[in-house]
């Protein structure tokens, strides 16, 4: 499910107050996962890329690793109750927080 915010925070800082970690990055592209039990899978991805002054989002929600060693094709979800429950918690607490 992709969405944007406008924000003139640290993407990182917002993000870690959702609950999710920095899974990797580079540049305006920011990887970042929240697990949902103790183990690494179920766990939401979000991407992040920042453009003109917003930041567009990209959530999905990886069901299990990849099935074959050396694939990145894995079991995921991008649309649905749960992401879009998952997203409009994310964009709540970004309002709550940094638009203040």
């Amino acid at each position: 499910m992709k969405f944007t915010i406008e924000i003139k925070e640290n993407i990182t800082d917002i993000i870690r107050r959702c609950g999710y970690h920095l899974a990797k990055g580079k540049g305006n592209k920011l990887v970042f996962a929240r697990r949902l039990g103790g183990t690494k899978y179920p766990q939401f991805h979000l991407y992040t890329k920042k453009a003109d002054g917003k930041y567009f989002l990209n959530l999905h929600l990886d069901q299990k690793k990849p099935s074959y060693p050396g694939v990145r094709a894995h079991s995921a979800e991008y649309g649905g109750e749960i992401i879009a429950e998952e997203a409009e918690r994310i964009k709540k607490i970004v309002n709550q927080f940094f638009n203040s």
